[in-house]
């Protein structure tokens, strides 16, 4: 059901923009909005972002110093309107670089323009930012409109236009995973996680068709193909909407026409109790009133064909430690007083090895009163043409009526996400 206005609000209430699309709520309702915001407020309900008074249901969204509200009478869809006002701020942004009170008062012609394109007498017709840019375009503040409308605002394909052409026709693919990982000290993972998405930039001329295939070792849930004992099972899959689902739940193969230019086509997640790709063994020995000593061993535990790039190892060291001196097997060692850490950089680190440091640190004679919690060790690194969840692609097609060739590129990285491992 739709929604009866729309309002972008100060901190102090006071309305910025207001656009009306149907007359069954007062227009003048929303000079309540604060007293009611108030109230909700005293009555211990200041993270609900619903506001009921009557017969009419105030439903809001806060970003920086302003408020996006929006009223209904009827039995409105509140989870979908939530997701528009979020996707409203973000054509805001696209527009206006960020969206404050001061971008609302010097951009107000094109928010009513873009009030009016995007809903219908209450009903959402379109957020594509790409499609609202070709017809309403913002220059010094200044709006021009286009006097033909673009196909893609009717189309059933909305979020592609028609006539896009590329002399080099490409398409570029990256599977992008990171690794959440918490273990204690004696090795044993507490916690580990790997969230993974599949980006695509997409340089493709006319409306095509693509089609892609991945490995059969993955699978998308438990019942079609439970048998298969080394098979992993992917959870909290998010695909974009140009992806067809029907096609998808028939046969797992994932068609779609995409967008121009980057977009994320699919997200998961994975949680197994996976073996840590690094693992650091510290042994910290403290002499009492006057030094402490560090002997860390760091070990990659991927397959030997694979290097990890950009390795940072960070060893918490006590706040008032000082008089560094550090030895390492490879890479190079800082002291980051400001992070109270020891920072072990690597910039290529081999599967299957193991490396080593020794830090020497000065301690004050007068030991602190209080205890100092024990920070664990943080890994940050990227390891290129390796996903940790084994998704890889089998094929990826692309069928377009002209006919013409065009080039997959295709790429895998898997990195740190929180990546901890406690000491001893």
């Amino acid at each position: 059901m739709p929604f009866s206005a729309l309002y972008v609000l100060d901190l102090k209430g006071k309305t910025l923009i207001s656009r009306e699309y149907r007359g069954d709520v007062p227009f003048d309702c929303i000079e309540k909005f604060p007293t009611l915001l108030v109230q909700k407020d005293e009555d211990g309900l200041g993270e609900v972002p619903i506001i009921v008074d009557g017969d009419v249901t105030y439903l809001f969204i806060k970003y920086k110093n302003v408020y996006l509200v929006a009223t209904t009478r009827r039995n409105a869809n509140v989870a979908l309107i939530f997701v528009f006002l979020h996707k409203l701020v973000k054509v805001f942004k696209e527009y206006f670089k960020e969206l404050e009170e001061e971008s609302i008062r010097d951009n107000f012609v094109i928010i009513y323009e873009l009030f009016d394109e995007i809903v219908d007498f209450g009903y959402i017709q379109t957020t594509e930012t790409k499609i609202l840019q070709e017809y309403i375009t913002q220059k010094s503040h200044k709006l021009l409109v286009e006097t033909k409308l673009p196909m893609a605002v009717t189309n059933a394909v909305s979020w592609r236009s028609d006539g896009i052409f590329y002399k080099k026709n490409e398409v570029f693919l990256d599977v992008i995973e990171s690794v959440n990982l918490l273990t204690n000290q004696t090795g044993q993972v507490l916690q580990c996680e790997v969230v993974g998405a599949v980006n695509m930039r997409v340089y493709l001329s006319g409306m095509p068709e693509l089609r892609l295939g991945l490995n059969d070792k993955i699978l998308f849930d438990s019942s079609s193909r439970a048998s298969r004992g080394k098979a992993v099972e992917l959870e909290d899959i998010k695909f974009h909407q140009c992806v067809r689902l029907s096609r998808f739940e028939n046969d797992r193969t994932i068609s779609f026409i995409p967008p121009d230019g980057q977009f994320t086509l699919m997200s998961y997640r994975l949680s197994s109790q996976l073996k840590p790709l690094f693992w650091v063994e510290s042994i910290v020995e403290r002499h009492a009133h006057s030094r402490v000593e560090y002997m860390v061993k760091a070990r990659s535990q991927f397959k030997r064909k694979s290097c990890a790039h950009n390795v940072r190892i960070h060893v918490p060291v006590p706040s008032d430690a000082d008089s560094p001196r550090y030895k390492s097997s490879i890479g190079s060692v800082k002291y980051a007083p400001e992070l109270n850490a020891l920072v072990w950089s690597i910039r290529q680190f081999s599967g299957g090895k193991e490396c080593f440091l020794r830090a020497h640190f000065g301690l004050p004679s007068v030991e602190k009163d209080e205890e100092e919690g024990k920070a664990p060790i943080t890994v940050s690194f990227e390891i290129p043409y390796l996903t940790t969840s084994g998704i890889q692609v089998r094929y990826l097609k692309v069928i377009e009526k002209s006919g013409y060739q065009a080039l997959p590129w295709v790429r895998y990285v898997t990195r740190n996400g929180d990546y901890q491992i406690r000491m001893n």
